[in-house]
C-alpha cells in the first residue's frame, strides 16, 4: 500500500465512506455516498487542520488502493470498500 498526495478538489473520502461519529453539522454522523456539509463547491474540506475535523478523517491516508487513479475511480474503491465492510 503505496501513501499517495491526495487531489486536490477529489473529495471522494468525503463523500462514499459512512462515518459513524458526531461530525459538527451531522449529529448522528454521515451516511455512505452523502456528500459531508464540510466539504466545498471546489470539494475541500472546510475542517482540514482544524480541532473538530474527525478522527475517521485525521486518520485516513490517501493510498493508490483505495484512492486509485482519479477522483471517480476512487469514489468506486471506496464505495465497494464500503459495502464490503458492511456488518450487520
Amino acid at each position: 500500500m503505496n501513501n499517495m498526495s491526495c487531489r486536490k478538489g477529489c473529495g471522494a473520502c468525503c463523500i462514499a465512506p459512512s462515518i459513524s461519529s458526531n461530525i459538527s453539522g451531522m449529529p448522528q454522523g454521515k451516511p455512505a455516498g452523502v456528500r459531508c456539509v464540510h466539504l466545498d463547491a471546489e470539494n475541500l474540506c472546510n475542517l482540514y487542520q482544524k480541532n473538530e475535523r474527525p478522527k475517521f478523517c485525521i486518520t485516513y491516508l490517501a493510498t493508490e488502493e483505495f484512492c486509485g487513479s482519479s477522483r471517480d475511480e476512487a469514489l468506486e474503491l471506496i464505495a465497494k470498500l464500503e459495502v464490503m465492510t458492511i456488518t450487520y
